[in-house]
C-alpha cells in the first residue's frame, strides 16, 4: 500500500512557474514508476509525465515537453514536477500516481495508486 499527498499547486499568471511535490508513504517508494496527471473541469483525466523506478527515464505528454520536468528523490520519496512557462489551459487538478509497471507508464489503468490532487490555478 502507498499513500501519496500533493502539494505546491496555487494560484499563478501565465508564464510563471509552480513546483509540485508528491509525498509517498511507506518504505518501497523505489518499487514504483511514478507518474502525474491532470484533470480541467470537463474534461478528461490525462497524463503529464512519468518516470522511472531508478530516475534514469522520463517521459512527458506532448503539450508539456519542454516545459515541464519530472524528477524524483528516493530518499525522501518523493516525486516532483517542475512547471515553467504555465499557460491558462495548464489550470487543472494534478494528480500524482504509483504504478508497479517497468519503465515509464503513461496509461491511467497502469497506475495502482492515485493522490488527491492539487489544483493549479493560470491566471491570463
Amino acid at each position: 500500500q502507498v499513500q501519496l499527498v500533493e502539494s505546491g499547486g496555487g494560484l499563478v499568471q501565465a508564464g510563471g512557474s509552480l513546483r509540485l511535490s508528491c509525498a509517498a508513504s511507506g518504505r518501497t517508494f523505489s518499487s514504483y514508476a511514478m507518474g502525474w496527471f491532470r484533470q480541467a473541469p470537463g474534461n478528461e483525466r490525462e497524463f503529464v509525465a512519468a518516470i522511472s523506478r531508478s530516475g534514469g527515464s522520463t517521459y512527458y505528454g506532448d503539450s508539456v515537453k519542454g516545459r515541464f520536468t519530472i524528477s524524483r528523490d528516493n530518499a525522501k520519496n518523493t516525486v516532483y514536477l517542475q512547471m515553467d512557462s504555465l499557460k491558462p489551459d495548464n489550470t487543472a487538478v494534478y494528480y500524482c500516481a504509483a504504478s508497479t509497471v517497468l519503465g515509464t507508464p503513461k496509461r491511467i489503468y497502469q497506475y495502482d495508486y492515485w493522490g488527491q490532487g492539487t489544483q493549479v490555478t493560470v491566471s491570463s
